[in-house]
């Protein structure tokens, strides 16, 4: 129908796949070929002709096409089909033409979904709405509502073989939430087809066409299709009896704090898992088997969060300067901070000003195919005549990683013995292009392509390497992503830590970009690296460079130290210390000594002399007790022109403590040291919660008939009377008593362990 008006008819797919077999599909129902009347395009493939008026494209082929001819001359209508997935390429196509249909209103728009709520669509484009009601098949759903604790893979292949087992013919199709999953549903999977004769075929957007093909075209035998959320929309697949669903979907997000993306796997939405059964009931009867139950489909949310609340924006804010658009209309609003997180990132990338206009080196970058950050790489590498080595890094960059070695599990260990070492993970992956070693086939495939166009739109040259320049080049991209190593594999990123991977190369740069980083929770795993050098900042932006001074505490020198540091963007990249001095050097010795407490400065003098004042409290109260006041107060005196713990050991507190105390009126009550008939000087021991008391031997009271006292004569001292052997006789205050009533027993057994010492019968007097 569209196609009976004049101009060119735009269908918008979400997916490469998607748009690749409509486009065949309906060329097909014409008797044509694909490429004539109707073609498609996709990123790094198109099939079309000066005769091709109806195109089949993805979203970055459209909002590529609207921001270098925002008019969209000779098209005459526009479809954005399964607009219920919401990308974000998706929701800019449909605010920009909507602000388009302002201007051109004889231009076409519609949006199509078969799960979508279409009010909110249909209000904000102040368009009908038209119902097609298409052919419904019987469809049984079965939940699971069981818990089953098994692996996924493990539940799958029961699923798959129950679904082959009830159905006497017909496809399964297994909706899984990754590629990696995929592989291990593969394996579990395959004896339960070996015994119906199936075939297991994966289905994802990294395979081949054909591979594609394999798992999606018609099939006289039974197949096992193993799939993301591909087949969820756009695909039929014919003959399809029996869907599989996990129910769970590996979903983008982005932090415009950390300006990092993380990956999770959540539950899919009910509209989505609706989408998934509905696959089941295409063509024939068929079932549905679920492995969650039936409350847990209704909690979860009615359809997916759009894209554009979610991802990374960058993309997305370039293409709008291009066209001159710095306000737009949105079907829901993206947030304000990914909006400024973007427009920041595409300045320091210099493709626009600090107004939002875009630059020359942003036009540059537009007419790539690729995420800004690579897009800035690959023009730069031109600027400095490294362009076919900077093709080849922005093709392995955008796709998965070829080296089978850097595909290990998070926590798994690398052998020493396989460690290699280089300046850049970037170079590693261009060695293993170069020599087809150690290497995913299928993601080398992509590569070369994405290697061939990319090369056809900035005239690649061959020509020996310049790795320096291409290094330079990748800084380019990545300049906010400096990290300074710490030790081993631990990182400093500008606000906060990381961790290297053990299957990155780049073990011994002090510095390096982090290229691939994904944040994981509270943490960020840096896959691939490359190393710069503080020239190579100051180059790239001398605007983000400056010196800080600071006087700060070491721990590990116990010291006050002047760093002095070469900071970019905030993290220190370099940095020098000395001994600090000057007062603020004292004040942060005096802080660490109070934490680490004064013990460990006078560890037995400070407590004796507290225990000291304590009992000479309780006899005079005019004594002022040593409180933790008086203590911090002598111990920030010690600290003055001081700078170190070394230092602070040699000043003496308890001389500075006692400088503020009534020596004289201490010493006549809670005397320091008491001196016994034998002449020997004893200390006398303070402790808090205890009578004062003194140690030595029993020989050294003889003489003595009463306890000495000390507080004024009022307080008996505490006696510990001991054997030759220094171990306590008698522990007493009644030196008298002991005499009358113990000694003369204990005098026998001391004769006879001690018979070259003398004891005499009455031991109170001298000589005796």
């Amino acid at each position: 129908m569209l196609l009976e008006r004049d101009g060119d008819v735009i269908v918008l797919e979400p997916r490469r796949m998607a748009a690749r077999m409509a486009a065949r599909r309906v060329a097909e129902e014409r008797g044509e070929r694909v490429g004539e009347t109707v073609g498609y395009a996709v990123r790094f493939e198109e099939v079309r002709s000066a005769r091709t008026r109806l195109s089949f494209v993805t979203e970055g082929v459209l909002t590529r096409r609207l921001a270098t001819d925002p008019e969209l001359g000779g098209v005459s209508a526009v479809v954005l089909d399964e607009l219920h997935e919401r990308h974000v390429h998706t929701d800019v196509a449909l605010a920009l033409l909507r602000r388009l249909r302002e201007r051109r209103p004889e231009l076409v728009l519609v949006a199509m979904s078969a799960t979508l709520d279409a009010e909110p669509v249909a209000k904000f484009l102040s368009a009908p709405i038209v119902r097609a009601e298409g052919r419904a098949f019987a469809l049984t759903i079965v939940h699971e509502d069981t818990v089953d604790d098994r692996a996924l893979e493990l539940r799958v292949a029961s699923a798959v073989r129950r679904a082959l087992t009830e159905s006497a013919d017909g496809h399964v199709l297994v909706f899984l939430p990754g590629a990696a999953e995929i592989r291990r549903a593969t394996d579990a999977c395959a004896s339960a087809a070996q015994k119906h004769d199936a075939w297991v075929l994966p289905l994802h957007g990294d395979l081949p066409a054909e591979d594609q093909d394999r798992a999606v075209l018609p099939s006289t035998r039974r197949k096992v299709i193993l799939s993301t959320n591909v087949a969820e929309s756009s695909v039929t697949i014919d003959g399809v009896v029996a869907v599989v669903d996990t129910g769970l979907v590996r979903r983008a997000e982005h932090s415009p704090y950390t300006g990092l993306p993380s990956l999770r796997i959540d539950k899919a939405s009910r509209a989505s898992c609706t989408q998934r059964a509905g696959r089941a009931g295409r063509t024939r009867e068929g079932r549905a088997y679920r492995l969650y139950s039936r409350s847990d489909f209704e909690a979860r949310p009615e359809h997916e969060t759009p894209e554009l609340l979610r991802v990374d924006l960058t993309q997305t804010v370039l293409d709008l300067r291009a066209s001159g658009v710095k306000e737009l209309t949105w079907l829901d609003p993206p947030p304000p901070k990914a909006l400024a997180a973007a427009e920041d990132l595409l300045v320091r990338l210099t493709a626009i000003d600090v107004h939002g206009d875009i630059t020359s080196t942003g036009r540059e970058m537009l007419r790539l195919p690729l995420h800004p950050r690579l897009a800035r790489v690959v023009v730069e590498a031109e600027r400095r005549g490294a362009s076919a080595d900077g093709v080849t890094a922005a093709a392995l960059l955008s796709e998965r990683d070829i080296r089978m070695s850097a595909r290990m599990r998070p926590g798994s260990h690398v052998r020493k013995s396989d460690q290699a070492t280089d300046r850049s993970d970037v170079l590693a992956m261009m060695d293993a292009l170069h020599d087809g070693h150690d290497v995913d086939r299928n993601a080398v495939r992509r590569v070369e392509l994405a290697r061939k166009q990319i090369g056809r739109l900035v005239r690649a040259r061959a020509g020996k390497g310049d790795d320096d320049a291409l290094l330079f080049s990748l800084l380019a991209g990545y300049s906010d992503r400096v990290a300074r190593r710490l030790s081993g594999r631990s990182l400093a990123l500008a606000g906060g830590k990381a961790e290297l991977a053990e299957t990155s190369v780049v073990r011994d740069a002090p510095l390096m970009i982090a290229i691939d980083a994904e944040q994981r929770g509270t943490s960020i795993l840096v896959r691939i690296a490359s190393e710069v050098t503080p020239e190579q900042l100051v180059e790239i932006a001398p605007d983000k460079l400056d010196e800080q001074t600071t006087t700060e505490w070491n721990a590990s020198t116990e010291r006050a130290e002047r760093v002095v540091r070469m900071r970019f963007d905030g993290l220190a990249i370099e940095e020098t210390r000395s001994a600090a001095r000057g007062d603020e050097a004292s004040e942060l010795l005096f802080r660490a000594a109070r934490d680490k407490g004064i013990t460990a400065f006078a560890p037995d003098d400070v407590g004796e002399l507290r225990s000291r004042l304590a009992f000479a409290h309780t006899v005079d109260a005019s004594l002022a007790l040593l409180d933790d006041g008086a203590v911090e107060q002598a111990l920030r005196a010690c600290c003055e022109g001081r700078t170190s713990f070394a230092e602070l050991r040699e000043a003496h507190i308890t001389d500075v403590m006692r400088a503020s105390i009534d020596q004289h009126a201490l010493e006549r009550i809670a005397p320091a040291r008491i001196t016994l008939p034998s002449g020997r000087v004893t200390r006398v021991a303070y402790e808090l919660g205890k009578d004062p008391y003194v140690a030595s031997r029993l020989q050294d009271f003889f003489g003595l008939r009463e306890t000495p006292r000390i507080g004024g004569g009022r307080v008996a001292l505490v006696l510990h009377l001991l054997a030759p052997n220094q171990r306590a006789v008698q522990v007493t205050s009644d030196l008298a008593g002991f005499w009358d009533r113990h000694y003369p027993k204990i005098r026998k057994e001391l004769m006879r362990k001690y018979p070259r010492h003398a004891w005499p019968v009455d031991p109170s007097q001298r000589g005796g």
